[in-house]
């Protein structure tokens, strides 16, 4: 320190646009650390605040370049004030013992009070009413604040990197005021629909508020909604894998369905009174008029048929004997009634007349009664003949063999003559 005037301690001044409430004896630091005390403060012929101070051998030298700066070491106060040095770079000039630091070089804090004054009194209003409501928020919740004040220093040190980042591309940065500056431009000029939708959020909030005990209740049940809605897209996520395959074979079939629809809709359009007829039969106003009614009435009718179709079907198994008997001289009974209503058809000049063909039985009349002859008696037996036909036998044969039909005690041979 010979060099730097006898040993005596390391001195330089700074200039400032204000102290910045700094008083003598105030600390200078380098990187958080004691480095030098303030030794004297004075008001220079251009306005500016002299500080100067001693610096600890230490860090004596300073090197051009070095700036300083005045920081608060808690809230605002008379005795929480000191001086930041940076110095600058080793291979820079040294600044001579004495030597100053520049006004370009130092800068001072704004204080509270040229904040406040920048204010307008309706803002300082607000302000302070968010200050108030602030208080009467936290008061109690000590406990709480203390935790999320631990968050505190990591978002302000993301919030310095970002602004640094956001420092190395001025023009980017400066793109982003710009385009900035004009969506704000564009919000004002929208000013009254933004109040409206201000004034809509606070009656939609207002209604929400006045249903807090529903809101509440809902998002009692939403966990149990959203683990039952969980599982169920799990079930789903297996149901698309499956209905692939038929989204695939279904897009050839899909090629005509426009086509298709086109053509439908003339049908749909003509198929609304039907439907509207459907629904009349199907539910229409009063009682006992529609299938609704009826199908109603099925329970009681269930009842009663439990019991009548076992007797119907135990009937018809015994009627089905007889009925099988009496099928194959269906065709003789149809003719006998077609041909006896043809009988007195015909007519001529003397009125309708019958076709009679008599048939003379082997009896003989005797005393008012028919007594039946002895067989080979019979005096009319040159003349009439009987025969057991079979069913069927009244017309010729059918080429497929299917008339006449044979059954017990009949001659299939007993055909009317003829191809």
């Amino acid at each position: 320190m010979i060099m730097f005037g006898g040993g005596g301690p390391y001195r330089v001044s700074a200039y400032f646009p204000n102290a910045g409430l700094l008083v003598k004896g105030d600390d200078v630091q380098v990187g958080g650390h004691p480095a030098g005390k303030i030794t004297d403060i004075e008001l220079t012929d251009s306005s500016e605040a002299k500080v100067s101070m001693t610096v600890d051998d230490d860090i004596a030298p300073l090197h051009q370049g070095t700036t300083a700066q005045i920081r608060l070491t808690s809230l605002p106060g008379t005795a929480s004030r000191f001086v930041a040095l940076r110095p600058g770079p080793n291979n820079a000039p040294k600044v001579p013992d004495g030597g100053r630091i520049g006004a370009d070089k130092t800068s001072s804090p704004v204080e509270l009070d040229q904040l406040f004054d920048a204010l307008t009194p309706k803002a300082r209003k607000g302000l302070q009413q968010i200050v108030q409501g602030s208080a009467t928020y936290y008061s109690g919740r000590s406990t709480e604040l203390s935790e999320s004040l631990k968050y505190l220093s990591p978002a302000l040190s993301t919030t310095s990197r970002l602004t640094h980042e956001v420092a190395l591309d001025q023009k980017l940065f400066e793109r982003f005021v710009v385009d900035t500056a004009g969506v704000v431009n564009a919000i004002a000029s929208r000013r009254d629909d933004l109040t409206s939708l201000v004034s809509n959020a606070n009656a939609a909030t207002q209604a929400i508020g006045d249903e807090n005990a529903a809101l509440d209740r809902a998002l009692v049940l939403l966990p149990g909604t959203l683990r039952r809605a969980n599982t169920t897209f799990v079930n789903l996520r297996s149901t698309l894998d499956d209905l692939t395959p038929l989204v695939n074979a279904s897009k050839p079939a899909t090629k005509n369905l426009a086509r298709f629809l086109r053509d439908l809709r003339p049908l749909v359009h003509d198929a609304r009174p039907t439907v509207d007829d459907l629904s009349a039969l199907v539910r229409t106003p009063g009682p006992n008029n529609d299938l609704t009614n009826l199908t109603a009435k099925f329970p009681s009718l269930e009842g009663q048929t439990n019991t009548d179709f076992p007797r119907a079907v135990r009937t018809l198994r015994r009627a089905q004997p007889v009925l099988e008997y009496a099928r194959v001289y269906t065709p003789d009974l149809v003719g006998w009634f077609k041909d006896y209503g043809q009988s007195a058809a015909s007519y001529d000049a003397n009125g309708h007349f019958a076709k009679i063909s008599p048939l003379l039985a082997p009896f003989a009349y005797n005393n008012g009664q028919l007594v039946p002859l002895p067989p080979g008696s019979n005096r009319f037996s040159g003349l009439t003949r009987q025969v057991k036909h079979c069913p069927g036998s009244a017309v010729a044969r059918s080429p497929d063999g299917s008339t006449p039909y044979p059954v017990i005690d009949c001659d299939p041979a007993a055909t009317p003559p003829g191809p």
